[in-house]
């Protein structure tokens, strides 16, 4: 029959928690000095030499601390504490106190080390969304300049002769630079915005070609309030001006067709061509809305650039994004407030 004391239980809750807290001075800065100091140091900087040297030292100093403290301050503690003489462990060595410290110490620099990688996967996600964006911002920067360069050339060919039509084509290629200039700095634009841009570069182009050129134009469908990223679809225009009717020895054709389903454009671009030169899908401005594509729409569009010989064609099919336009909400309230007041 077991005799009772203050604590007569050997696995008390009051003496394991004692035990805890006795320990505590001790195993804090002993799992710091590995999570913070030797982790951090060494391998965290990819010195593993210096990082297996200094983990043994810690692993051996555990030793040699494990043995003093329980002799100098956790066993006269609990005789201090008046526990039970069944419940002390005596001798100045044991397992059940070293794995103690080995495992609060192992599993602080574990925290440490996924604290570590979540922070670099963090940091790593941001300088991927940060170098996106800048890529992105490039590549439309690329887009300005060269489209810029060739409805500028279109339009000193008529100044030079002195044609009537030039404060015309001036006030299209303002209502461009506006687009250009100011639309553009938008992550997505209104497809309307970016259809009246290609009627205008197709106008200046017309201009140019006079009666040389026969073009058609067919929009199906409803484009209103539907939103497109910027200068996506003018590229594909602008590479068939410039490497498909500009090279055609006959009368050029060019046709735009353009259809809007169930919330999913259709562009189609096709032009006349010398089947005997070679078409460019690798023009700065069509690699460039590659690019984007692969960026903005992942997953979400399909490109299609075919060379048939005497003529090409570019396919395009682009998801879009719907967003109420701001009328169309302020006519709603207005007739839920007619109806609440009737």
């Amino acid at each position: 029959m077991l005799t009772r004391g203050p604590v007569s239980e050997k696995f008390s809750l009051w003496h394991n928690a004692f035990n805890v807290t006795c320990w505590l001075p001790v195993v804090i800065p002993y799992s710091y000095l590995l999570a913070y100091f030797i982790v951090p140091k060494f391998l965290l900087r990819e010195k593993f030499v210096q990082f297996i040297f200094a983990a043994l030292l810690w692993v051996i100093a555990g030793v040699a601390i494990n043995y003093y403290y329980r002799v100098y301050v956790h066993i006269p503690a609990q005789e201090a504490m008046h526990f039970s003489i069944s419940t002390i462990s005596r001798g100045g060595w044991q397992l059940g106190s070293y794995m103690l410290l080995i495992a609060h110490g192992t599993n602080v620099a574990i925290l440490k080390l996924f604290k570590y990688w979540f922070k670099k996967q963090q940091e790593w996600m941001q300088a991927e969304k940060e170098k996106v964006t800048v890529e992105l911002q490039l590549l439309k920067a690329q887009v300005h300049p060269h489209f810029l360069f060739n409805t500028l050339n279109n339009i000193y060919s008529f100044s030079l002769e002195n044609s009537p039509k030039t404060p015309g084509l001036i006030l299209k290629l303002s209502s461009l630079l506006s687009y250009m200039l100011y639309d553009c700095k938008a992550e997505e634009v209104l497809l309307e915005k970016e259809v009246e841009t290609m009627k205008n570069y197709i106008d200046l182009e017309k201009e140019r070609y006079g009666n040389k050129i026969e073009i058609s134009w067919n929009i199906e469908g409803d484009i209103k309030d539907k939103y497109i990223v910027p200068l996506l679809l003018l590229p594909f225009l602008e590479n068939a001006f410039k490497h498909g009717t500009s090279e055609q020895l006959e009368k050029p054709w060019l046709g735009v067709d353009m259809s809007v389903k169930k919330d999913v454009l259709r562009c189609k671009i096709a032009n006349s061509k010398n089947e005997f030169v070679p078409s460019s899908k690798n023009g700065i401005g069509i690699q460039n809305v590659k690019k984007r594509l692969e960026f903005l729409y992942p997953g979400k569009h399909e490109l299609k650039m075919n060379d048939e010989g005497n003529f090409f064609v570019v396919s395009l099919l682009v998801e879009l994004k719907i967003k109420e336009n701001s009328s169309v909400i302020l006519q709603g309230n207005l007739q839920a407030a007619e109806n609440v007041a009737l």
